[in-house]
């Protein structure tokens, strides 16, 4: 299988006020990420709230995707759910519309008892898209399955024929290396946390899964180009601006306040559903400003001439 190289955004979903998804702003968001420079986008996952979204929605949300992309990004599909069978359902329509890989999180209602257990629940969920490479999604911050992935991947080669590598979200980058490494490499391990790319490159990675990537991109890439050239401290630099970023939106419940920046910057993606709550005007308002106060508006990509704040 080809590697997946460069950045990819964990896209937003967005809604309308009424809480339906708004599929018309989707082909607008594409063609940003694309001039953004990403090399594609992995969708439905925790920023996109897949989880909160019915197995048709997500489907739709896949289909409009793939056809806004016209094959210009590669599309992740994430096909997380707490059923295997919607799993597979998800799985079967994603290969069929013609996207280009699936990832999915381990079951978040009844766990995985083990790895050899996770392994076999995620050969179930990928053996419904046999032609599409599969990325086990690690992020047990959410879901609670914090498992040895040199054991899993140990386990699921044989098991999962298509198993392309890890969507990696967890800050133990010593694990991460060690999975990098495995058998010389065999398997694209991709990055996911931002805060954490430049540990992550210095590393070996060579693509990462990130929400900011949305609307900070090519601050990440100048960092990977930086770092690429061997200037390490211009790339510290350039990096910790965008930790300070972070460090300010965090104190916000992070998937709202990131579509509250988007907002910011332009492109208003709409509230989120419960239970995640949309910023009231105060947080919003305090959010702006915390961010001002550091030049963000002016280092990130802003759509309009100044970014709303109202």
């Amino acid at each position: 299988m080809t590697k997946v190289r460069g950045l990819i955004a964990a896209t937003f979903t967005p809604f309308n006020q009424d809480g339906s998804v708004n599929f018309e702003m989707i082909p607008t968001l594409v063609e940003k990420l694309i001039e953004d420079g990403l090399q594609g986008v992995f969708i439905c996952g925790s920023n996109g709230e897949g989880p909160n979204m019915s197995t048709e929605e997500r489907m739709q949300v896949a289909e409009t995707f793939v056809k806004s992309s016209g094959k210009r990004l590669q599309i992740i599909v994430h096909v997380g759910h707490s059923s295997i069978q919607e799993a597979r359902k998800l799985s079967a329509h994603a290969e069929e519309i013609g996207a280009n890989a699936i990832s999915s999180v381990a079951a978040f209602y009844f766990k995985p008892t083990s790895v050899a257990n996770l392994a076999e629940s995620m050969a179930q969920i990928a053996s419904a898209a046999p032609t599409l490479p599969f990325y086990y999604y690690h992020i047990p911050h959410l879901t609670g399955m914090a498992m040895d992935m040199i054991e899993f991947l140990n386990i699921a080669q044989d098991l999962i024929p298509n198993l392309a590598g890890i969507k990696y979200t967890a800050a133990t980058i010593n694990e991460y290396q060690s999975c990098l490494h495995y058998q010389n490499g065999k398997f694209n391990i991709l990055y996911g946390f931002d805060e954490l790319l430049l540990p992550a490159l210095s590393v070996g990675a060579i693509a990462a899964i990130g929400s900011t990537y949305n609307f900070a991109a090519p601050v990440y890439l100048k960092t990977i180009e930086l770092f690429e050239k061997g200037d390490i401290k211009g790339a510290e630099e350039n990096h910790f601006f965008m930790v300070g970023a972070i460090r300010i939106f965090v104190k916000y419940p992070p998937i709202p306040a990131q579509k509250a920046i988007m907002k910011m910057l332009g492109w208003d993606l709409g509230p989120s559903r419960l239970p995640l709550q949309t910023l009231n005007e105060t947080d919003y308002s305090n959010l702006y400003n915390a961010l001002q106060s550091i030049s963000f508006f002016e280092k990130v990509p802003v759509r309009t001439s100044q970014p709303s704040h109202k």
